[in-house]
């Protein structure tokens, strides 16, 4: 088997573009290519570490690469009950088994809980998906808590300060009491971090017991009306403008600052 001539600066991994093309995941990419199912201008390659240009020919398992759709991000109202994996080792319904006929392939930003519902944001894009979940962008997450007691202030003030919790570090939180609802208290949540079942780890050392959980914001991007099960594309001019790219989906360059001019006297 021989790979083709490309230097490593040339164009893209060759992964990254059968997942672009919506092929398969970049992993499965990877196992495709191993398995000498991948050909690149005819010569069936062996490893992943290759780039491409949109010059080369790709094909898997002898048909060609379709051609790749640009980043596209969806808002999800996540029901309770989906585990957000693509596939279960416990045989539980998925969030991707659930999603509206007519979806294309597409990758979750970051993960709900099997019990916790609200905003999931897909993508149809791993360089998107990693964009939006580099901790480095500090996004806020915002979610609705309903809590089993009667907290107060004091109760909740630990989460604000930041706690370990099983010898793990919990940033601060932002923590309002919205409500007492008969046994019930709603909680106003906000984090910058997403952690395994944090929110719910987090009122546990606090005495309190999460019993629904409702992400309703991810940065800018917001839950609103949509409905449990509803999908939502986000414009393409609004994607670009919150990850601050350009029309090529490329991180956009800082607009040169005009010198400003003397005024005569």
């Amino acid at each position: 088997m021989t790979d083709t001539p490309l230097t490593p600066k040339d164009g893209d991994r060759i992964a990254k573009v059968i997942a672009r093309a919506g092929r398969a995941s970049r992993r499965e990419a990877e196992r495709l290519i191993e398995a000498g199912r991948v050909t690149v201008n005819g010569k069936t390659i062996s490893s992943p570490a290759l780039n491409v240009t949109p010059d080369d020919s790709i094909s898997v398992d002898g048909v060609a690469l379709a051609e790749a759709e640009p980043p596209r991000l969806w808002l999800y109202h996540k029901p309770a009950g989906l585990v957000t994996t693509a596939r279960d080792e416990k045989g539980r319904k998925t969030v991707f088994d659930a999603l509206p006929d007519g979806m294309p392939r597409v990758l979750s930003v970051g993960r709900l809980d099997l019990n916790s519902e609200g905003l999931l944001l897909l993508t149809n894009d791993g360089g998107i998906k990693r964009r939006l979940e580099l901790p480095s962008t500090g996004w806020m997450r915002r979610y609705r808590v309903r809590i089993k007691g009667t907290p107060d202030d004091a109760t909740l003030e630990p989460l604000r300060q930041g706690l370990t919790v099983d010898g793990e570090r919990f940033q601060p939180m932002g923590v309002t009491l919205d409500r007492q609802q008969g046994a019930n208290a709603w909680v106003t949540v906000s984090l910058r971090e997403g952690r395994n079942r944090e929110i719910r780890r987090a009122m546990e050392a606090v005495g309190m017991t999460v019993n629904r959980l409702i992400r309703v914001s991810y940065g800018p991007f917001k839950l609103g009306d949509l409905k449990a099960g509803e999908v939502e594309e986000v414009k393409s001019r609004v994607l670009r403008d919150q990850l601050g790219l350009d029309k090529e989906f490329r991180p956009a360059t800082e607009p040169k600052k005009r010198p400003q001019r003397r005024r005569r006297r």
